[in-house]
């Protein structure tokens, strides 16, 4: 399936590009996302014509990524998890436990820009975490995970 990005894509292109993506991709994802269209010849005139004005969105949501990014980089949050001996939590921490202590601090990020390359967090002590706030931009914060009074 050939189509036209309207966005930025993070390992597929920037506004404009004609890409050729597998139809699921496309269809259930790239789409309804409003992030691309089908390569037809009116679509290709018309994103020719409107690709400063994309190009214009795209930077304004880059700045504000790249502010976002400023104010929680280096941030520490501090989320308090039941643990046994050993240091061994009963459960885990994940992103949505790390979502809900941003807005404790009155800090807006989402779920899904909650990086985490090894995993949910089982145990005690300080883990770097990274924050994906643009395909351009990411943010590291700590989690220290202390045990529950």
């Amino acid at each position: 399936m050939n189509v036209i990005l309207l966005d930025n894509v993070e390992n597929l292109g920037k506004i404009g590009d004609l890409v050729k993506v597998k139809p699921g991709y496309g269809r259930n994802y790239l789409l309804p996302q409003g992030k691309a269209a089908l390569a037809t010849d009116a679509n290709i005139k018309q994103i020719d014509v409107r690709r400063a004005e994309l190009e214009k969105a795209a930077a304004v949501d880059l700045v504000a990524a790249k502010t976002r990014a400023e104010s929680i980089s280096g941030m520490e949050l501090v989320i308090q998890a039941n643990a046994g001996s050993e240091d061994k939590l009963f459960g885990s921490v994940g992103p949505i436990d790390i979502a809900d202590a941003f807005e404790k601090v009155q800090v807006e990020v989402q779920r899904s820009e909650i990086r985490m390359p090894d995993g949910p967090i089982h145990e005690l002590g300080e883990f770097p975490v990274s924050v994906h706030l643009h395909p351009e931009v990411n943010a590291d914060i700590t989690v220290r995970v202390v045990p529950e009074e």
